[in-house]
C-alpha cells in the first residue's frame, strides 16, 4: 500500500525540474515547426489497439493493460499515442479541414513488461503526428524536429538511421524470401519468433534475443525488394535529409514494432544508454486512418522516450539548468514585523517575484538557513528597530551586503537588483 506499483516511479520535486527543462524544450521545437498540441484520453475502447497496432505485435498479444468497465466494454491503458491521436482525428472529422495537419503531444503510457533500466510500464512520452501529406518532405520535417529538439536540450550523441519497409504492393515478395531463409531455422527460434513466423515474419527482424539475432544474419533484407514507388519514395526522403542538413545513415535492419508502418521507419539510437539504444522512433503510416474505417489520409510520426532520454543526458552529462532559487526571502521577529512581511510578501509576489516567508516564528538563525537552502538571492530583515524606522534591511545573500530601504520602496528595490526584471 506504501509502495508505487512495480513498474511506476515518483518523480519528487528535486527532480521535477529536469522534465520541466525537456518538456519546455520540446513544446518550444515543435511551435517553430508548427506542431499544435493535442491531449487525448489515457484509456481507449481495446479494439482500437488491436485493430490499429496490430493483433500479432506484442503490444497487443502481451502488454496491453485492459480492463471490462461495467458497461461491459473492454477498455485499455493506451500503449502508444499515434492510435489516440488517428482516432481523435476521424472522431471530429478533422480530415474535413485544409490539410496537412501537425499535432504533438506528450503523454504517459502503460505496458505489461519487466522493468528495467529506462523502460517502466507506465512510461512517458513525446510525440508528433503530421497526417494529410504523402510527400516525402512531411518524413523529413517529422525527422528534422527529432533532430532539432535533441540538438537543442544538448544531446549529442544519437545518430540517425533510416530504411523503407515497403508497402503491402511490394512486401509479398520480401516475406516469401524471408520465410524460405529462415523456414531451416525455424526451430532454433525463439516462441515468439515461431508465431511470427507465419503472421509476420519481418517482425523477426526486430527480435532482441541474442539466438535469434545471430539467425537472421544474412536474412533477405526489404530494402531488395521494395517496389518502384517506394524505392522513389525513400530516394525523395534522402535528398529532403540532406537538403535540411540531417545527417544519416541507410540501416536495412530496422523494422519498427507496429503494424501501421509502410515506406519510412527511422531510429535515433545512442550506445550511451546500452543495448536499449533507440531513444526516438517512427515511421509513415498511411493505412492507418483507412484501417480504422476513415479515408485515405497518409500519416508519418514519432514517440520519444522521455525516462531513456533523461537516462542519455545523464550518460552526455548534457546540462540541465537548475531551478531559480527564491528571488527573496523574509525574515521577520513579532507579530508586528509578521503583519508587514505578509504585506510585503503579497506586493513581491503580485510583481512576478518568488518570495518566501517562514509560517511559525523560527529564530533568525533558523529562517536564514532556510533562505539559504531556497538559495534565495536577498533576505528581507524585518525586526522592532526597522518597523520604527519604517525601514526594512535588504541583505545580499551571494556577497553579504546589507543596506535600509525605505519600507514602501522595498518591493521595487528588490525587483531592480535581483530578480533580473526592471519595472
Amino acid at each position: 500500500m506504501t509502495q508505487a506499483p512495480k513498474g511506476t516511479k515518483d518523480i519528487l520535486p528535486d527532480r521535477v525540474y529536469r522534465w520541466t527543462f525537456v518538456e519546455n524544450a520540446f513544446r518550444e521545437t515543435c511551435r517553430r515547426y508548427g506542431f499544435s498540441e493535442i491531449r487525448t484520453p489515457v484509456f481507449e475502447y481495446t479494439e482500437l489497439f488491436s485493430r490499429g497496432v496490430g493483433a500479432s505485435t506484442d503490444i497487443v498479444e502481451k502488454q496491453m493493460y485492459s480492463f471490462n468497465d461495467y458497461d461491459g466494454r473492454s477498455l485499455t491503458l493506451r500503449p502508444e499515442g499515434t492510435a489516440s491521436v488517428a482516432r481523435a482525428f476521424l472522431e471530429h472529422k478533422l480530415y474535413a479541414d485544409p490539410q496537412p495537419s501537425k499535432y504533438a503531444y506528450e503523454i504517459s503510457c502503460f505496458r505489461h513488461e519487466r522493468p528495467q533500466k529506462g523502460r517502466q510500464r507506465e512510461f512517458h512520452q513525446f510525440g508528433v503526428e503530421y497526417l494529410g501529406s504523402s510527400d516525402m518532405l512531411a518524413d523529413a520535417e517529422v525527422i528534422a524536429l527529432a533532430a532539432d529538439f535533441l540538438a537543442d536540450i544538448g544531446v549529442k550523441s544519437p545518430s540517425l538511421r533510416v530504411n523503407s519497409i515497403g508497402c503491402t504492393a511490394c512486401r509479398g515478395g520480401h516475406r516469401d524470401a524471408l520465410r524460405a531463409f529462415l523456414l531451416p531455422k525455424k526451430d532454433e527460434l525463439c516462441d515468439t519468433c515461431k508465431d511470427r513466423f507465419d503472421k509476420n515474419p519481418m517482425r523477426i527482424l526486430d527480435c532482441k534475443s541474442p539466438v535469434c539475432q545471430e539467425l537472421i544474419k544474412g536474412a533477405p533484407l526489404m530494402l531488395d525488394y521494395i517496389c518502384d514507388e517506394c524505392a522513389e519514395a525513400f530516394e525523395s526522403l534522402k535528398k529532403n535529409l540532406n537538403a535540411l542538413g540531417v545527417a544519416f545513415e541507410v540501416d536495412a535492419g530496422i523494422v519498427r514494432g507496429l503494424d501501421y508502418y509502410t515506406k519510412t521507419a527511422f531510429e535515433f539510437v545512442s550506445s550511451a544508454i546500452g543495448a536499449q539504444g533507440a531513444v526516438c522512433g517512427g515511421g509513415r503510416y498511411d493505412r492507418l486512418i483507412e484501417e480504422l474505417g476513415g479515408p485515405a489520409v497518409p500519416g508519418v510520426g514519432f514517440g520519444l522516450g522521455i525516462e531513456r532520454l533523461l537516462l542519455l543526458m545523464d550518460a552526455e552529462d548534457a546540462c540541465i539548468p537548475l531551478p531559480a532559487g527564491a528571488d527573496a526571502y523574509i525574515v521577520f521577529m513579532g507579530e508586528e514585523a509578521r503583519a508587514a512581511g505578509l504585506s510585503l510578501l503579497k506586493d513581491l509576489r503580485s510583481r512576478g517575484l518568488r518570495a518566501e516567508m517562514d509560517g511559525p516564528a523560527h529564530s533568525l538563525k533558523g529562517q536564514f538557513k532556510r533562505a539559504d537552502r531556497l538559495g534565495a538571492r536577498c533576505a528581507v530583515v524585518i525586526g522592532e528597530d526597522e518597523l520604527r524606522a519604517k525601514e526594512f534591511v535588504i541583505k545580499d545573500m551571494v556577497s553579504g551586503e546589507q543596506r535600509r530601504v525605505g519600507r514602501a520602496d522595498a518591493a521595487s528595490a528588490i525587483l531592480r537588483e535581483f530578480s533580473g526584471i526592471h519595472g
